[in-house]
């Protein structure tokens, strides 16, 4: 961003309502009145502001009927915008922002019971409460369409990923350094003849030649300091053909939040997963942030998909 970039990014969020509107937002999609009734605000002082807000690009808005819901544009932040906002949002403890997150609740439960028709939501159903349809359930209902063949889950945890694709894969092995993780594992998947658990450390797996048509690391590289030489072993037992599926955090600034976790990294950005796959004799097919947390302080999640060369 340039000065003047920077002066008009600042002068926007020098305004404390501007602000509270921002900070509601980036909870949930509202109209004008809901704002309103939030804030306590009159409703051409709320439109005002946003407009405003929508000018900087930091929020959009999209129609339904004759309602216009708005939205925090966070995806559309340049990357010291977004710096500057979690700065902003995490270094603030207001008992107006508390009062309005209050109001908020009641806002939405009035909101579902005046309306449930799906016409309210369309265009952004997963943000929202239907029964019956959450992402357990669309995943479930999908996986027979998966046929993932022989598949290796490092640093597996205790099998929750392996219960969905066991009943498809002709073999899954769950890998993790924990004994009483894989003990665990193995009791909640023997049911499963084509599932085993072995503990070993995923800087030097346990197989010498290539067995594995997938390779699954969901949030291993979290744990380790070496995320190239595990993205080398990866590639190594993967058959010709072979993919790589994983997902981690997108680099951060929170260390106080995921130590308690025994997370050895800070995260990872695009430009260097790619660079970890290409080294390891891999072929990147995509390679991009799919998901932003909700609450604080919004770990962003990347994925990573990439293939071993036909021989």
């Amino acid at each position: 961003m340039d000065l003047e970039s920077w002066s008009q990014c600042l002068k926007v969020l020098a305004d404390p309502t501007r602000v509270r509107l921002l900070a509601i937002l980036e909870h949930e999609e509202l109209t004008v009145a809901e704002l309103a009734s939030i804030t306590g605000l009159a409703q051409p002082r709320v439109s005002t502001h946003l407009s405003k807000l929508k000018e900087f690009d930091l929020v959009r808005d999209r129609r339904s009927g004759v309602s216009a819901y708005y939205r925090f544009n966070h995806k559309d932040l340049e990357p010291a915008e977004h710096s500057l906002w979690q700065a902003l949002r995490s270094g603030t403890d207001d008992p107006l922002l508390r009062q309005d997150f209050e109001r908020l609740s009641l806002v939405l439960a009035q909101r579902g019971n005046d309306d449930n028709s799906p016409d309210t939501v369309a265009g952004d159903m997963e943000r929202h409460y239907s029964p019956g349809r959450t992402w357990e359930a669309l995943a479930r209902t999908a996986l027979p369409l998966v046929d993932p063949g022989e598949v290796l889950d490092i640093a597996s945890g205790d099998g929750v990923l392996a219960e969905l694709f066991a009943p498809y894969a002709q073999r899954y092995v769950c890998l993790d350094s924990s004994p009483k993780v894989v003990l665990a594992a193995t009791e909640r998947l023997k049911k499963w003849p084509t599932v085993s658990a072995v503990k070993a450390d995923m800087h030097d797996l346990p197989f010498e030649s290539p067995q594995f048509d997938l390779v699954l690391m969901m949030h291993a590289l979290s744990y380790t300091k070496k995320p190239a030489r595990v993205i080398d072993e990866a590639a190594r037992v993967l058959k010709p053909n072979g993919q790589l599926l994983l997902s981690c955090l997108l680099k951060h600034g929170h260390q106080s939040a995921v130590e308690p976790y025994g997370h050895e990294n800070l995260g990872f950005n695009q430009k260097e997963l790619t660079r970890f796959a290409e080294k390891a004799g891999l072929s990147v097919k995509h390679c991009e942030i799919v998901s932003r947390e909700r609450r604080a302080p919004h770990f962003e999640i990347i994925m990573l998909l990439a293939e071993k060369a036909s021989c």
